[in-house]
């Protein structure tokens, strides 16, 4: 009953006695046998009745050893935990000479609790299980030769032969040959992902963090049936894996709202059971009763006022949901977000990559009277280039496609106008490229009307703009497009499935645009020209309504998502950032993995209500009947039993399957 889950995993340092993990259970079936033999040879007649308290004392050896254990450890450390209550009930037995009910009393608990600690290993070992999927060595192509080295060993740069059916052994990404590879383990992907090598490694190895998918690779992923060659981009510490892996083993530490409140009770609780122990120790002075009736109810009492199934109900429930979530390729950080999520009553999303594919595509050139496309193309493509913005790449990706050939300009001078558009110099003209109010902040000839109506036209049709203007002269405007994705209107129908009554887009786009993309997947309402300070102030007034989440690629929306209740990152798997920022990260790029987690919280949130009901309950029936009389033989029964309802309970969050 100590203010964490530590009693109840005290199993497993000790559990390497003798028969290793297994000593405690065994312990406790050697209890019960000689309980068993003991209570046996004591109705026989013609036996010494010292031999059967003699085995009833081996008994009490065997059940009590880890207890006794685990009670000397507690008071060491200055508390008063349950394995003392019982040593006390089952020694005040003995002296009462009910040495068969004290040695009872020890088998169940023993039993319980070594029942109690497998069940929750199975947790512990379903996030273990996690951390040993990297393989232990990798084949490194040192020249001509390869040469197996422990996977400790790579450093960035090294060049490692992947073969089929092999498991990747650190991040990195493809230098050579093409394979499709099974990401499920780290990702939660369903289907495998094509790979196929990089076109510039040493470019590559700078920008690593920003490689597309088609080419990145990641510890623990399975290779199929094309042989790999990668490039190591991070140390095996750093890898995804190795960082998920620590971080769920973290999320057992962060205490959920539940587990607080629990611990508070406790702290109250066991103080209080405690003197009415000791008040009624002496009843007998009152009732006309012995002290040995007195004493006894006394431990019987302390035994169905122990709080075990309430100090389990909320870790077991939380370790289970966050070992169910990793699995799943979400990955949850701690009990507090777990139990959030299972509360949102709105969820706020980011457009661009998120609720889109993020990859825009350049849909309308309308060029200015007398002016010729190419001119127009030309000089954007020129100065997009100098951007690593997604719409400047697109600018550059299909105007270069539309022209047929590359840019003749050369543009320098970049400087970025934040949230309005960029500038450059060309041929020593000034070139500004952007939204209709970047014209009118940065001076110069004014917006032609026909160039203003050109772009609203666009902009009514769910399109972003870029003006181009050279010089003094305006050459027109250019039109894109994000497309949504295709599972997004799939996703906000289960959300809503799920209870989640408001959804709404948050974006840095105009309202059109906005109100576009939201009408076509199926949104609320949206809501455009939000600078990320604005989005901050919409997560704030959101919240003053309902619980909120805030879901974006956790790069520039890292403000937004540290004011929602639960901020969460898509596509996190190898952004350091995303991870950082985010208390729940979806490790694949793919939206699907959102009503997963959200209805997995929503399904740990109602077994913590059941196991907390159910153990107050079980402790508020069993302390009137003790009372009353009930022996206690059968208050431990009621009582082990309750606990090891509780965490099987938990355990069925480990077969959580989304609809």
């Amino acid at each position: 009953m100590s203010d964490d889950t530590e009693p109840h995993h005290h199993g497993h340092e000790h559990g390497n006695l003798i028969f290793g993990e297994k000593t405690e259970l065994i312990f406790s079936l050697a209890c019960g046998a000689l309980l068993t033999t003991g209570f046996l040879l004591g109705r026989l007649d013609g036996f010494d009745p010292l031999i059967p308290i003699i085995i009833f004392a081996a008994a009490y050896l065997f059940g009590g050893w880890f207890a006794v254990k685990e009670a000397i450890e507690s008071i060491g450390q200055g508390e008063f935990e349950i394995d003392f209550l019982m040593v006390v009930a089952a020694i005040g037995a003995a002296t009462l000479g009910e040495w068969a009910e004290g040695a009872l009393l020890l088998f169940l608990f023993s039993l319980g609790h070594s029942l109690e600690h497998y069940a929750m290993g199975r947790a512990r070992r379903e996030i273990e299980a996690l951390g040993k999927i990297a393989p232990k060595t990798a084949l490194v192509r040192k020249g001509d030769s390869l040469m197996e080295v422990s996977v400790e060993e790579l450093i960035r740069g090294d060049i490692v032969v992947i073969k089929p059916d092999e498991r990747v052994p650190a991040d990195g990404f493809v230098v050579k040959g093409e394979s499709s590879v099974d990401q499920a383990p780290i990702t939660g992907e369903s289907l495998p992902v094509d790979k196929f090598p990089v076109a510039d490694p040493l470019a590559a190895a700078k920008e690593s963090g920003a490689l597309d998918s088609s080419h990145r690779l990641f510890a623990g992923s399975i290779n199929q049936s094309g042989s790999l060659e990668m490039e190591v981009t991070k140390l095996a510490g750093e890898s995804t894996l190795a960082r998920v892996v620590e971080m769920v083993r973290e999320a057992e530490t962060r205490q959920s709202p539940t587990q607080q409140f629990t611990n508070r009770v406790e702290r109250v609780f066991v103080p209080a059971v405690l003197i009415f122990v000791v008040l009624l120790l002496f009843v007998w002075l009152v009732v006309d009763e012995t002290f040995a009736e007195s004493f006894y109810r006394a431990m019987a009492v302390l035994v169905a006022a122990s709080p075990c199934a309430l100090a389990i109900s909320t870790p077991s429930a939380v370790l289970s949901g966050v070992a169910r979530a990793a699995r799943g390729g979400v990955l949850v950080k701690g009990g507090a977000p777990l139990e959030n999520l299972g509360q949102l009553g709105a969820i706020a999303f980011d457009k661009t990559g998120t609720l889109t594919e993020g990859r825009p595509r350049l849909t309308d050139v309308v060029a200015a009277e007398g002016i010729d496309d190419s001119e127009l193309l030309d000089t954007a493509i020129a100065v997009e280039q100098l951007s690593d913005h997604p719409l400047a790449a697109a600018v550059v990706r299909d105007g270069t496609e539309r022209l047929g050939r590359r840019g003749g300009e050369v543009a320098s001078h970049s400087q970025s106008i934040t949230g309005r558009g960029v500038s450059a110099v060309i041929g020593g003209n000034i070139i500004h490229i952007g939204k209709g109010e970047l014209f009118a902040e940065v001076g110069g000839a004014s917006l032609p009307g026909v160039i203003r109506e050109a772009a609203e036209t666009l902009e009514s049709g769910g399109r972003t703009t870029m003006i181009v203007r050279r010089g003094d002269r305006y050459l027109g405007v250019l039109g894109l497009m994000d497309t949504p994705r295709e599972s997004a209107r799939g996703v906000i129908a289960k959300l809503r499935d799920l209870g989640i009554k408001r959804i709404i887009m948050i974006s840095g786009d105009n309202q059109k645009v906005a109100s576009a993309i939201a009408k076509e997947v199926g949104l609320d309402e949206a809501w455009g020209d939000l600078m990320p300070d604005d989005k901050v102030a919409a997560i704030k007034k959101l919240r003053g309504k309902e619980e909120v989440a805030m879901i974006g690629d956790g790069v520039n929306d890292a403000p937004a998502m540290a004011n929602a209740t639960v901020g969460i990152a898509m596509g996190a798997a190898g952004s350091d950032v995303a991870l950082e920022t985010a208390d729940v990260a979806l490790m694949a790029d793919d939206l699907d993995h959102l009503p997963f987690a959200v209805g997995l919280s929503r399904k740990t949130s109602r077994i913590i209500k059941q196991n907390l009901w159910f153990s107050l309950g079980m402790v508020a029936i069993l302390i009137p009947l003790t009372l009353l009389g009930l022996k206690m033989g059968i208050a431990v029964i009621f009582h082990e039993g309750s606990t090891l309802l509780v965490v099987f309970n938990s355990l069925r969050l480990l077969a959580y399957r989304d609809k």
